[in-house]
């Protein structure tokens, strides 16, 4: 969509409007760089003194700073939220592909719904089916008797392996690897013996992937990310892992395997979480969290050393490795007290 008018635009917002409804809007802008034809949001009240200044065509703002706005405004109980909805509006993101390209291979049993679009050089081997509108990007490799969802978007260079199943209305983002083996060997006598991952990868709808995000396929049963989930760039999400519902990851995460997370939760950036244990629902862990246990109560966790200046940094790590020291002449001190007691 080229441009859009401030009154079409409140009506699929469901906002309120307050001002020229017969506006243009054509973009979205930052509320210090916004001009004519362009709308911003105030999603934070502690800005507001910047309205004054502001020359956006429209604001999105709450109730509460609708008195503060010298032009058009559209009123929502979430202007970030109205943000997100707008820019799908305006959004001119090019198509993954186009048709089906000279250079693809499409394997003649392949099974392709309506609209069905595979870029350049591209490869869809046998078995595999690809629902309405599913668009497979340059470069990409479909394997063998995998499933791709109605709606569902391959970016270029994106590696599906064998018997994946991803569901309706996904988006996976350049260089993802999705089913490749788990990591997973036996010792003898100090030879790695490779075990044949035999399990899938199972992928529900709405879930987004970014980019060069590597999810193993289980080395038995499935590694299983549900509906709603996003996951940012560069994660690891190892074989047999388990996301529960709309859970959000943050980028370069670790996940190790057989992992279970519950439904809701926020995992911050560059968090290892061990594997063979649970992540209750609801849970927030912030960023650079090294999660060795399971967590068993909603709330927010965190475990990484906030910044400090080098000299600070070096003097705790220097008393951290005369912790074990201390905690031994703290428990003589006890005994010596209860002693005399």
């Amino acid at each position: 969509m080229a441009s859009i008018t401030l009154a079409e635009l409140a009506e699929k917002l469901g906002a309120e409007l307050h001002g020229d409804g017969s506006v243009q809007i054509s973009a979205i802008a930052g509320m210090d760089k916004a001009g004519e034809g362009e709308i911003t949001f105030l999603s934070s009240s502690k800005y507001r003194k910047h309205l004054a200044e502001c020359q956006a065509s429209a604001v999105m703002v709450k109730e509460a700073d609708l008195s503060y706005c010298t032009g058009n405004a559209l009123v929502l109980k979430d202007p970030y939220l109205g943000y997100a909805l707008t820019a799908q509006l305006l959004d001119t993101t090019p198509a993954c592909a186009v048709d089906i390209a000279p250079s693809a291979y499409v394997s003649p049993t392949a099974k392709l719904g309506n609209g069905v679009a595979v870029g350049h050089n591209a490869v869809v081997e046998d078995g595999v089916e690809l629902g309405d509108n599913v668009q497979v990007g340059a470069g990409c490799f479909v394997g063998k008797d995998t499933k791709l969802g109605a709606n569902t978007r391959l970016w270029a260079n994106v590696t599906v392996y064998h018997n994946v199943v991803i569901g309706e209305s996904c988006l996976v983002q350049s260089g993802t690897v999705i089913g490749s083996d788990g990591f997973g060997y036996a010792n003898d006598k100090g030879r790695w013996v490779k075990i044949p991952q035999v399990g899938r990868v199972v992928i529900g709808d709405r879930v987004e992937i970014g980019a060069c995000t590597t999810i193993d396929r289980g080395a038995i049963e499935d590694t299983v990310i549900a509906d709603g989930v996003i996951i940012d760039n560069q994660c690891q999400i190892a074989h047999n892992v388990s996301i529960g519902e709309n859970t959000a990851v943050a980028g370069a995460t670790t996940m190790a395997g057989s992992l279970k997370i519950g439904k809701h939760c926020i995992i911050g950036g560059a968090t290892v979480i061990n594997g063979h244990m649970e992540i209750t629902d609801g849970v927030t862990i912030t960023g650079m969290a090294m999660v060795m246990r399971p967590i068993t109560e909603p709330g927010m966790y965190s475990s990484g050393i906030p910044l400090q200046t080098n000299r600070e940094w070096r003097k705790t790590a220097a008393r951290v490795l005369k912790i074990e020291d201390m905690h031994k002449r703290l428990k003589a001190v006890e005994k010596q007290l209860e002693d005399s007691e």
